[in-house]
């Protein structure tokens, strides 16, 4: 999307919210063409002959009109990220038993209008004209309007394992709130005429295998005629993308990771399925943590990968710019105080504007602990998942004060070498610390905001 772009479409907007058809003023197109190129009031001013008073005159006017559009918080610090936002993917209806058919396109990015199924007339998946049509869409499972924010890499690397490895079974795990749902709504829009089926489905209830694969064939069913045995046969028949969210509902807490829960363990036999047998189609697990068995799947290269989703780096910066805040040279310290993860640092900002009115220096200003407040009982969600080894794992991690080496048996572990080290890998797995090169050496830490909230218990 370029300025051109959001200059059309502000004046589309507001023309069709006013009842006089009124359009944007030259001195609005130059606030909006400015505050989109990152200027501020005083170089707006000087370009366009006037004086600073009169453009944030004006640019109240022009921000009011557009906060029916998006949101009652906007402002210039936040536009573009909020328009970007809006525009960046495909806007998701949840509607019951509604299926999704891309028509239009606007500013350069999709809009979804709900087709009702009958309306398609869809013919066999393997007939010639099938892959003129769009691909039959379920995502009433999606969450609703995740934030998107630049994953680049990560949807560079799905793209490359899907289309052109043909990866049958793919793990997308990491903490709670890094992202993982956003990138696989991303990779939907990016990848979808690829398909002929893309269904999301939600674990967080729970669903046996039966109850889910009975809800696969039923929508794989709509447009297949007679229907096929098992989900595996629609796979062959058809292409396919299945995001199953939420994975780890299905595993044990108080276990090392990935054990299922009793009556779920035939969901690794599904996975495992899914990995080893011939066919077309994409499986995507969205979890807190990794399932037991992909590691000896990847082992055996069965069209298996994982991805680990981690902070987001210096791309964080647009979570501050859309919250406002201030002290612009101190955000990198805050986006690395709490390691780019994009949910914590949305709540740390509501924290700064209620402390502090916006200003990160007061934040940081005494720079000796890090801040938890609300991220707490996100933080205990986690760890209250862990087994008894973990827990002692992870607390004489937290008592480190450097990366270590974990070939050597720490003395004060309180656990054997065999349990120390399962409960590092177990660890690994559920993404709560990585893995740091130091000289020629891989050594461990834990992630810094884990590590407070441990101590501080």
């Amino acid at each position: 999307m370029n300025v051109e772009d959001v200059v059309e479409w502000a004046n589309n907007s507001i023309f069709d919210k006013t009842e006089t058809g009124e359009h944007l003023t030259p001195i609005q197109e130059a606030i909006l063409t400015g505050v989109w190129q990152r200027q501020k009031y005083p170089q707006i001013a000087k370009d366009f002959h006037c004086s600073e008073s009169h453009v944030k005159k004006e640019a109240a006017k022009l921000w009011e009109k557009l906060r029916e559009e998006l949101g009652k918080d906007l402002n210039k610090f936040n536009f573009r990220s909020k328009v970007e936002k809006k525009y960046r993917v495909s806007n998701i209806s949840h509607l019951h038993d509604s299926l999704l058919q891309i028509d239009n396109v606007i500013c350069g990015q999709f809009i979804q209008n709900i087709k009702n199924e009958k309306a398609r007339s869809p013919s066999p998946p393997d007939s010639p004209q099938n892959k003129s049509q769009s691909p039959i869409i379920d995502l009433t499972d999606a969450p609703d309007f995740p934030d998107y924010y630049d994953r680049t890499s990560e949807l560079s690397t799905l793209k490359q394992w899907i289309l052109q490895a043909h990866t049958r079974l793919i793990t997308v795990y990491g903490l709670s709130g890094i992202g993982k749902s956003a990138i696989a709504l991303q990779l939907i829009e990016q990848t979808q005429t690829e398909f002929d089926y893309i269904i999301w489905l939600s674990l967080t209830n729970t669903p046996t295998l039966s109850t889910l694969q009975t809800e696969l064939k039923q929508f794989f069913g709509r447009s297949q005629q007679p229907p096929l045995p098992t989900v595996i046969d629609y796979f062959r028949s058809s292409r396919c993308l299945v995001i199953l969210d939420d994975v780890q509902n299905i595993f044990k807490s108080s276990e090392l990771a990935g054990q299922y829960l009793a009556g779920y363990e035939d969901y690794g036999k599904f996975f495992k399925q899914t990995a080893t047998s011939s066919h077309q189609s994409s499986l995507i697990l969205l979890s807190w943590e990794k399932p037991r068995e992909i590691t000896a799947l990847e082992a055996e290269n069965r069209a298996t990968r994982t991805l680990h989703i981690k902070g987001l780096g210096e791309q964080a910066a647009e979570i501050l710019r859309e919250k406002g805040l201030a002290d612009e040279e101190k955000w990198s310290e805050l986006i690395t105080l709490y390691q780019g993860h994009p949910s914590w640092l949305n709540i740390i900002a509501a924290t700064i504007w209620e402390l502090f009115d916006g200003s990160v220096s007061l934040f940081l200003a005494d720079g000796s602990d890090v801040f938890l407040g609300d991220l707490e009982p996100i933080l205990e969600s986690h760890l209250e998942r862990l087994s008894d080894s973990e827990k002692k794992a992870l607390y004489w991690l937290a008592t480190q004060n450097e990366a270590v080496d974990i070939s050597r048996q720490p003395a004060d572990s309180l656990l054997s070498k065999s349990e120390f080290w399962q409960a590092i890998q177990s660890l690994a797995r559920r993404g709560l610390f990585e893995k740091v090169l130091v000289g020629t050496r891989s050594k461990f830490q834990i992630d810094p905001v884990f590590k407070a909230y441990i101590q501080s218990k």
